[in-house]
């Protein structure tokens, strides 16, 4: 002590005695509280480390992993009236079963015979465009017919003018002929004429000389009119091979419209075979939707329109039907922020109505009664509900679905994200930060293996 004041207390009292002291002393429980509090916040801090494990919710419904094995409405093919009902509501149905029975309401088609009356027009238009060809190949024997014929008188024209070519030919020189002659008779008759006129000829031989030189002029007359007759001749059988020609031609081209004219006709008649099959078709096929059945096997739902003698008309909704053999999932819809915290192959577990379960968000291992599925579909477009609509089928590696579940019952989803520390999620819990959009390394991995597998 270094006995700064001048109130030293070198000679110290028993102080337990005091009463006061006795009075203000903190009683015995009170340092285990301070170690049962030191504890406590030991063991905050290391809850504070725990992992824990980041959710998406998301209501949804039960439904089917396929379309074709979802509730289906049938309807009706045809406007007709019900005739009968060979089901009931609930009853199993199979594949092929007659489910209700209708009857005609369209004029046109009251008549009982009426497909085996349109095979008969089929069948008469049939025998007609066979008629068609026929005539069609007549004609096109006929205008081989008219070439024969035209080639045999071409060539028996052509024989014509031939001839006429060599008789023309033989009356040039009896032309020539008759020239010479008539030059020659006119030599003569000068000849004689001068040794007339010096009294060496007599008249007798000079009239002799002139009528030869008339007779060569005459026959040279002759010959030019006999060889402008061949020349004619030769003429007219040119054109009479033109005009056979060109009568042939106009014969062949009428016949050959003729037969255009019959492949048309059989080309209409082929048409109208084809529109007549297919409403013969048409009626038959029409037939057989007088009665509705089942298109796979399954359960009535609901009779829509259950009068007897009600109409429908075509499209009409007549039962509602439930398949038999379906897969089933859940189809959730998720807010568009925690969309892409969802992919393929997320583990979501569900939390069905009629089903009680416990769900320990942060710690799905401990959870009692959820049911595990895996993502195989999401949405690209938002749905009418603002949110996106995400399908989920059931993990086989899991505990399977109930027996007794439903399509259509009520199911709640929590995704399951990555584990972070519980500080971590409280911070982000507190700031409203989303749960983490990027992966792990090691989730990453993970998931690549189970891909892989």
């Amino acid at each position: 002590m270094l006995n700064i004041s001048e109130n030293t207390f070198q000679h110290a009292e028993d102080l337990s005695q005091l009463q006061s002291l006795k009075t203000s002393q903190l009683p015995g429980w009170h340092l285990s509280f301070r170690k049962l509090m030191l504890a406590l916040l030991v063991i905050f801090l290391l809850f504070m480390f725990l992992p824990w494990t980041q959710t998406v919710r998301a209501d949804g419904k039960v439904t089917t992993l396929r379309p074709e094995q979802r509730p289906q409405t049938i309807h009706a093919t045809i406007a007709g009236r019900i005739e009968h009902w060979y089901v009931t509501e609930g009853q199993a149905v199979r594949k092929g079963d007659t489910i209700v029975h209708l009857s005609e309401v369209k004029s046109e088609y009251f008549d009982p015979r009426l497909v085996e009356r349109m095979g008969n027009q089929v069948t008469a238009k049939e025998g007609a465009m066979e008629s068609y060809g026929n005539k069609a190949d007549a004609l096109n024997d006929q205008i081989a017919a008219m070439e024969r014929e035209l080639v045999s008188k071409t060539n028996q024209i052509r024989s014509k003018i031939e001839q006429v070519r060599l008789k023309i030919e033989s009356d040039s020189l009896k032309v020539m002929q008759a020239e010479i002659d008539l030059q020659v008779a006119q030599r003569q008759l000068n000849g004689t004429q001068a040794l007339y006129d010096k009294g060496l000829k007599s008249l007798t031989e000079l009239e002799e000389k002139r009528l030869k030189l008339q007779e060569a002029k005459t026959k040279l007359v002759a010959a030019d009119n006999q060889m402008a007759s061949s020349k004619n001749d030769w003429a007219i059988y040119q054109t009479e091979l033109r005009l056979v020609a060109n009568e042939t031609a106009n014969k062949v081209a009428k016949t050959r419209s003729d037969r255009f004219s019959t492949i048309s006709e059989q080309y209409d008649a082929r048409a109208t075979v084809s529109k007549l099959s297919i409403e013969r078709e048409n009626y038959a096929r029409r037939q057989g939707f007088y009665y509705i059945t089942a298109p796979q096997d399954g359960y009535i739902v609901k009779a829509i329109k259950p009068g007897i003698g009600e109409m429908i008309k075509e499209g009409d909704p007549v039962v509602s039907i439930q398949p038999a053999d379906y897969q089933l999932a859940v189809e959730m819809y998720v807010r568009p922020i925690d969309l892409p915290l969802l992919e393929v192959g997320r583990e979501v577990r569900f939390l069905f109505d009629g089903w009680p379960a416990f769900f320990f968000s942060g710690w799905p291992g401990v959870s009692l009664g959820t049911f595990a599925g895996k993502v195989v579909a999401m949405d690209r477009n938002i749905s009418a509900n603002g949110k996106f609509r995400v399908l989920v089928a059931q993990d086989t590696t899991e505990e399977t679905w109930p027996q007794a579940l439903q399509p259509g019952g009520g199911a709640k989803g929590i995704a399951l994200l990555h584990n972070v520390p519980v500080w971590y999620e409280m911070w982000r819990v507190m700031n409203g930060f989303p749960p983490d959009l990027y992966q792990q390394l090691g989730d990453t991995n993970t998931e690549k293996d189970a891909k892989s597998k």
